[in-house]
C-alpha cells in the first residue's frame, strides 16, 4: 500500500491491486463448510464411559524405593472404582472400536454411547499399552456406521482435517485444522512411545480415542495426547496413525490378544548434523546401527554395526522410533525392502519380519519348599520373554520376575522386575537365582531393575 502511495504521489500509472479470493459467486460456493463431512463421520464416532478398579494404599511411603521397605506389611489397600471418560472409534459395521488404552486399557466395565444415543456394553478385544492402543467389541451391534482407513503414509502436512470426540463429557464435539507435522517420534505423550500425525485441531481432555478424519472422511488417526502447559489445547495435538490402527484392528479379528511386533534384534540412533559430517554424507539422514542381535533377521539380511538404515519399503526411517512404527504397521511374516548405506555406497536388501525368537530357553522356574524367595517365578531374559514383559530394550540377558506370590510378594518383589542380585552377588540365569535364595542368613537384599529404576530390596526372615 505504501508502495501504491509512493507511485501515484510521483504520477506514475499504477494497476489496480489483486486479491487471490474472490467474492462467492453462487450458492453453494456460499454454503461451503465442513458439514458434510461431519454428516458422513460423525455417527462413527462415539463416547465411551469406563470403569476402573484401582488399589489405594493408606501409607504416604508406598512406592518409595527407599522408606518402603519399614513398612511392609503395615499398609492396607482399599479398592475403590474410577470412571474416566473418553471417546472412541467406529471402524466395523459388527461393533469393532478402536479407542486409547490409558481410556479402557484396564477397566472392569464399558460402557458406549453412539451418537444417536444406543448403548451398548463393551470389552476388550486387544490392549497395548505401548502403542496406547486397544481394540473393542460392542455386544449385540450391527450395521453400524464405520469410518474407512487411510494410508497414512500418504498424509501431507497442510491438510485439512477435523477432530471428533466428547472433550470435557459436553458431548459430541467437532474442531478444524490441519496436519502440522508429520513423523514426530522423539516424543513420549501419555502411554504412547512412538510416531505421531501432529495437528493443530483443538484436541482436549475427553478427545482421547476420538477421530482425526481427512476433507473425504476417512480415518487418517486415533487422537491420543496433547503438548500443554495448562490442561487445555494450546494447538498442539497428536495422532496415532492410520497405518497402525489398521494392523491392530486385523489382529483382533484374526483373534489374537495380545498386539504382536516384529522383531528387529537391533539397536541404533538417528543421524544428526556431526556424524553426518563424519561419515562423509551431504545431510544427516535415517539411523545408523549400533548394535546387531545374533539372531537379528537384519543380520541374517547382511546388515552390519555402522550400517545406516535409510527407508523401509520406500518410506523414509529417521530415528529408531520411525523403525519401529513401520514394522509394527507391516506386521509378521511380511518380507520388506531395506535401503542402506555402507562406506558412503547405497544398498539394498530384503528382510523377513519375525516375531521374537524364544531362545535361548526361557528355563522359567517356580521358587518353593524352602526358599526364602518362595513363590517367586523367574525366567531367562531372551527376545520373546523381553517382549511379554516390556522388558528395556537395553536389557538384553538376564533374569527376569514372571510371577511373585507368597513371601515374594510380601517382600515386595514383582512381575517384570529383572533380579541382578542377591545379597551383593550378580546373577545370570534361574538357576543362580533359584541356588542363592537358600536360607543361609537373616539379612537379605535383592538388587532389582524396575521401570528403568535401580532398586535394592532389603528384608529380614
Amino acid at each position: 500500500m505504501r508502495c501504491t502511495l509512493f507511485a501515484v504521489m510521483l504520477g506514475l500509472s499504477v494497476a489496480a491491486p489483486t486479491f487471490a479470493q474472490t467474492v462467492p459467486g453462487s450458492q453453494a460456493e456460499i454454503s461451503l463448510s465442513f458439514a458434510p463431512v461431519v454428516r458422513q463421520t460423525a455417527p462413527a464416532v462415539v463416547n465411551i464411559y469406563a470403569t476402573v478398579l484401582v488399589e489405594s494404599r493408606e501409607s504416604p511411603f508406598a512406592g518409595d524405593p527407599f522408606f518402603e521397605q519399614f513398612f511392609q506389611g503395615m499398609t492396607r489397600s482399599r479398592p475403590r472404582l474410577e470412571n474416566s471418560l473418553g471417546s472412541g472409534v467406529i471402524v466395523g459395521a459388527d461393533g469393532i472400536v478402536v479407542s486409547n488404552y490409558h481410556v479402557v486399557g484396564q477397566a472392569t466395565e464399558i460402557r458406549v454411547e453412539l451418537s444417536d444415543r444406543r448403548e451398548f456394553k463393551a470389552h476388550v478385544l486387544l490392549a497395548d499399552e505401548e502403542a496406547d492402543l486397544a481394540i473393542l467389541q460392542l455386544e449385540g451391534a450391527e450395521d453400524l456406521p464405520a469410518l474407512a482407513l487411510r494410508n497414512s503414509d500418504e498424509l501431507e502436512v497442510g491438510e485439512l482435517v477435523l477432530a471428533i470426540g466428547n472433550p470435557f463429557g459436553v458431548g459430541q464435539t467437532v474442531s478444524s485444522g490441519i496436519i502440522s507435522g508429520l513423523g514426530r517420534s522423539t516424543l513420549s505423550l501419555g502411554d504412547g512411545r512412538g510416531y505421531f500425525v501432529q495437528t493443530d485441531a483443538a484436541i482436549n481432555p475427553g478427545n482421547s480415542g476420538g477421530a482425526l478424519v481427512d476433507m473425504a472422511g476417512r480415518l487418517i488417526g486415533i487422537n491420543t495426547a496433547i503438548l500443554t502447559r495448562g490442561g487445555g489445547s494450546n494447538g498442539i495435538g497428536f495422532a496415532i496413525p492410520s497405518n497402525l490402527v489398521q494392523n491392530f484392528v486385523d489382529q483382533a479379528q484374526a483373534g489374537e490378544t495380545r498386539f504382536q511386533r516384529p522383531w528387529a534384534g537391533v539397536q541404533g540412533q538417528g543421524m544428526d548434523a556431526a556424524m553426518a559430517e563424519a561419515m562423509g554424507l551431504p545431510r544427516p539422514e535415517g539411523v545408523v546401527l549400533s548394535e546387531l542381535h545374533p539372531e537379528s533377521p537384519f543380520r541374517a539380511a547382511g546388515l552390519e554395526v555402522g550400517d545406516v538404515i535409510l527407508s523401509i519399503d520406500g518410506a523414509p526411517t529417521d530415528s529408531p522410533q520411525e523403525i519401529m512404527f513401520r514394522l509394527a504397521a507391516l506386521g509378521i511374516g511380511r518380507e520388506v525392502t531395506l535401503r542402506y548405506l555402507r562406506g558412503g555406497e547405497e544398498a539394498e536388501a530384503e528382510v523377513v519380519l519375525i516375531a521374537p525368537p524364544d531362545s535361548p530357553p526361557r528355563d522359567e522356574r517356580r521358587l518353593a519348599g524352602e526358599s526364602v524367595l518362595q513363590g517367586l517365578t523367574v525366567a531367562r531374559i531372551n527376545p520373546a520373554v523381553a517382549a511379554e514383559l516390556d522388558v528395556p530394550s537395553a536389557v538384553a540377558s538376564g533374569v527376569v520376575v514372571t510371577g511373585a506370590e507368597g513371601l515374594a510378594a510380601r517382600f515386595g518383589l514383582q512381575r517384570g522386575d529383572v533380579i541382578l542380585g542377591i545379597n551383593g552377588v550378580s546373577v545370570s540365569s534361574p538357576e543362580e537365582v533359584e541356588a542363592l535364595s537358600a536360607p543361609t542368613t537373616r539379612r537379605w537384599g535383592v538388587e532389582v531393575l524396575r521401570q528403568g529404576r535401580q532398586m535394592l530390596l532389603r528384608f529380614r526372615i
